[in-house]
């Protein structure tokens, strides 16, 4: 398949650490691709990387042109949609405002936010920090889908949230596959075998795997072993 993302030899360097140690992986163009690994490998700090949040060393391509060089308000008009692992809502702006900080140029998908996510019209002059957690990562989600992108980085997208939530997620993750690429972190593997077609494994800031999601998650031993979940 043809690859709308490509990471080559990505180094990150925070204060000490060397994070990101030659991280390789395409992520092929439609579907979800999960980048899987145990806490503190690199996966939040590769999608960060991406989105040119951290300095970083190595080729990063979308859709074949180089987006390493460029600052990260750049990265986002080129179509590259971000929702952060802690939401980061504006907790002092109602809903609608945080919505339409999100608007790019065109014509803002409004109907598809609230088709997707109806409790956030009915919640639109309520202020986002008082919103529940399962309600700030509708919001968060919903920035990112206003506009028409090519790919979108989604960090943890089920974190702290209640099973129903999580189905509830799984269920959005879906819908959005069909429409645009995700790259996808996450540690919920019910929702991963749901949504993802392709896997990537981090272990200590490389690549240890790319493959079929399913093959993988098939494996038991594997998973134990690169994971580090039974």
């Amino acid at each position: 398949m043809t690859a709308i993302l490509s990471v080559s030899d990505l180094h990150v360097h925070l204060g000490e650490s060397h994070i990101l140690q030659g991280v390789s992986f395409d992520v092929p163009d439609g579907g979800v691709t999960a980048l899987l690994g145990r806490n503190g490998v690199g996966k939040t700090t590769t999608l960060r990387a991406l989105m040119g949040l951290v300095d970083r060393r190595g080729r990063v391509e979308l859709a074949g042109e180089s987006i390493q060089a460029a600052a990260t308000y750049r990265i986002v008009q080129r179509g590259v949609g971000y929702v952060p692992e802690d939401r980061d809502v504006f907790a002092g702006l109602t809903v609608a405002e945080n919505l339409r900080l999100a608007e790019r140029d065109g014509e803002p998908r409004y109907e598809l936010v609230y088709e997707l996510f109806p409790e956030l019209r009915q919640r639109a002059k309520q202020r986002a920090g008082t919103l529940s957690g399962g309600q700030q990562q509708m919001v968060a989600i919903a920035r990112a889908l206003l506009n028409e992108n090519r790919v979108l980085l989604v960090d943890e997208p089920t974190k702290g949230l209640a099973p129903l939530l999580v189905t509830e997620v799984a269920r959005v993750l879906e819908r959005v596959s069909e429409l645009t690429t995700v790259l996808l972190v996450e540690q919920n593997l019910g929702v991963v075998a749901r949504v993802a077609r392709d896997v990537v494994v981090l272990d200590t800031g490389r690549v240890v795997h790319i493959g079929p999601a399913k093959e993988l998650l098939a494996d038991t031993s594997m998973v134990n072993r690169m994971l580090g979940v039974a």
